[in-house]
């Protein structure tokens, strides 16, 4: 079985409990993804709602 590999430099990566940081091979490269998550630079998919006429996303009586 191949070792694994950092997601942000592709090194090998040091299984825990040796690594603290794992999946990451470093600290360095774990605050690089966060900083990539918080700048919207991943995201996870999610369906579209859209807005009604009110703005709220939900149905109004009558909309069948």
């Amino acid at each position: 079985m191949a070792a694994p590999k950092c997601p942000s430099c592709r090194k090998a990566v040091a299984l825990p409990p040796e690594n603290k940081t794992f999946p990451f091979c470093s600290e360095r490269c774990r605050t690089i993804d966060l900083g990539k998550w918080l700048g919207e630079e991943f995201r996870i998919p999610t369906k579209q709602v859209e807005e009604d006429e009110d703005g709220d996303g939900r149905p109004t009586p009558g909309d069948a």
